[in-house]
């Protein structure tokens, strides 16, 4: 039981901490609300999960081999965060009337996961600490631990921004928030390249 106790904080520290996934988590719920925010949510939840079960499957193998696709994937990385800086900055700061297209959906939480630094770094210290020996019925259980706390973790996120939302009720508060998240992406983006 201690096992999967651990297993649980290393996903909760992951999942919870501040990062470009669950910032835009908390501009999705506070601009569309907390339903269309739930498909970013699960998106980056399962992204994160493939991406562990791809990792303890040797992917980590495969990028030590080739260290010019992890080269690859840090400057995707960073263009996907400036990208999503650009959009927030230049958001006209309307709350959105509850459509679902406009909120960011299931594929984007994924890919945000798959060129996230975060992700990668967690889920490679996570398979180094927990499933070492590739044991793959540990790999599965970790998987699975990490998908209930991550999709409640980045899901608490999201469901902040609709707590602030209401503090949010007219464009200019909006735009000051949008634009606050916006900086602190490209201060992700400014870590991962100096990094």
């Amino acid at each position: 039981m201690s096992l999967m106790l651990s297993m649980a904080a290393f996903a909760l520290a992951a999942s919870i901490s501040p990062g470009p996934v669950n910032l835009v988590a908390l501009a999705a719920g506070a601009r569309h609300g907390l339903r269309p925010a739930l498909r970013h949510v699960t998106g980056a939840t399962l992204g994160f999960c493939l991406l562990l079960l791809l990792v303890g499957y040797g992917l980590h193998a495969v990028l030590r081999q080739w260290p010019g696709l992890t080269e690859v994937l840090r400057w995707a990385g960073i263009a996907f965060l400036l990208y999503m800086a650009w959009k927030l900055a230049s958001d006209n700061g309307r709350l959105s009337d509850g459509s679902p297209d406009q909120a960011p959906g299931m594929l984007y939480g994924a890919i945000m996961q798959w060129l996230n630094p975060k992700a990668w770094l967690a889920c490679v210290a996570g398979v180094g600490a927990f499933v070492g020996q590739g044991e793959t019925a540990l790999l599965w259980q970790f998987t699975l631990i990490y998908l209930v706390i991550c999709y409640l973790s980045v899901g608490s996120w999201a469901w902040a921004g609709t707590v602030i939302r209401r503090y949010l009720d007219n464009p200019r508060r909006m735009r000051l928030f949008n634009r606050s998240l916006a900086l602190l992406l490209v201060a992700s983006a400014a870590y991962l390249l100096l990094g």
